[in-house]
């Protein structure tokens, strides 16, 4: 899987996850599969993704904006 979505992020040009970072989000896609409704999950990683890319691009690096992303999901779960 790691090398798969390492060529995904490669093929559309985004920085890969780190090892941490593919956790949390698996976590995070567990809580909202569980706690919120199972087909809920793509898209909220999507929307994630989103809040992420917007983030770096007012300034904040990959990982701070990623942890500020998910710091904002759990106020919701």
């Amino acid at each position: 899987m790691d090398d798969w979505l390492e060529r995904l992020a490669m093929t559309v040009g985004v920085d890969q996850l780190t090892d941490e970072q593919a956790e949390e989000l698996l976590g995070a896609a567990r809580d909202v599969a569980h706690g919120v409704e199972r087909k809920a999950t793509p898209l909220a990683t999507f929307l994630l993704g989103a809040a992420v890319q917007r983030e770096i691009g007012h300034g904040r690096t990959h990982a701070e904006a990623f942890d500020q992303v998910m710091a904002s999901l759990r106020t919701i779960l």
